[in-house]
């Protein structure tokens, strides 16, 4: 592995996967597991040697296996279940549709139990570049800038990114909060076109573009951890 992440399997523990994630800025080994999944991600300097590195998590292996035991339950996507979208509960419903349609506080769906996840999944990710992709050209049509485009992640440490460029990246479970978080995480990176910082400029940008910023934010720090527990397909690597 010369750079980026990859799969192993705890030494002893072929049932406990590592995520392997090498990174220049990485001065030593170190573990992290999610409080989402339990998921454990293995850091390493960009030239330590794997072997060393699995050797490390190994002696780290009882620190996993009680931290994972402390994971709350992740919440299936299937019939029957609630599922947050634009900051209301919705039942995933079967019914007699070609494609998923929303009904007051059901998303119908297609009568097949395999693909309830991914087909709900998909809606999500369509219905979020929608309102994403509104929101951000209205705070940047407010501060007279343009961007470069956004594209849609399933990350976990950010729910927006601006790139130097001005492509904008986000997290489409955004469209499980509520609207105005949404729209906070939109003028939050529409900031970063006129100021790719978080410096006190940075927020009086924010602040021009959403006065009342601050309970968004807020929301997303007390709540926006619990986005993550619905289990939907395969989730990609977060850069």
């Amino acid at each position: 592995m010369k750079g980026g992440t990859m799969i192993r399997h705890l030494p002893g523990e072929a049932n406990v996967s590592l995520i392997l994630r090498r990174s220049a800025r990485a001065r030593r080994f170190s573990l992290r597991v999610s409080r989402l999944d339990g998921r454990v991600t293995l850091s390493m300097p960009a030239h330590a040697r794997e072997a060393d590195a699995l050797a490390f998590a190994a002696t780290q292996a009882d620190w996993i296996r009680r931290a994972q035991a402390g994971v709350g339950d992740a919440t299936p996507v299937e019939f029957g279940a609630a599922l947050p979208f634009a900051g209301q509960m919705l039942v995933l419903t079967p019914g007699p549709v070609r494609a998923p349609r929303l009904a007051g506080d059901a998303l119908i769906l297609p009568p097949d139990p395999g693909r309830v996840a991914i087909r709900a999944q998909s809606w999500l990710k369509l219905q979020a570049r929608d309102r994403l992709l509104a929101a951000t050209d209205g705070y940047a049509a407010a501060l007279g800038l343009a961007h470069a485009g956004i594209s849609l992640r399933d990350t976990r440490s950010r729910w927006g990114s601006c790139a130097p460029g001005g492509a904008i990246m986000y997290s489409w479970r955004l469209i499980m909060a509520p609207p105005e978080v949404l729209d906070y995480v939109a003028a939050h990176e529409v900031a970063h076109l006129a100021e790719m910082n978080h410096s006190p400029a940075f927020w009086a940008v924010v602040r021009r573009l959403m006065p009342d910023y601050a309970p968004r934010r807020r929301w997303l720090k007390e709540k926006g951890n619990a986005l993550h527990r619905y289990q939907f397909a395969a989730r990609p690597e977060e850069s």
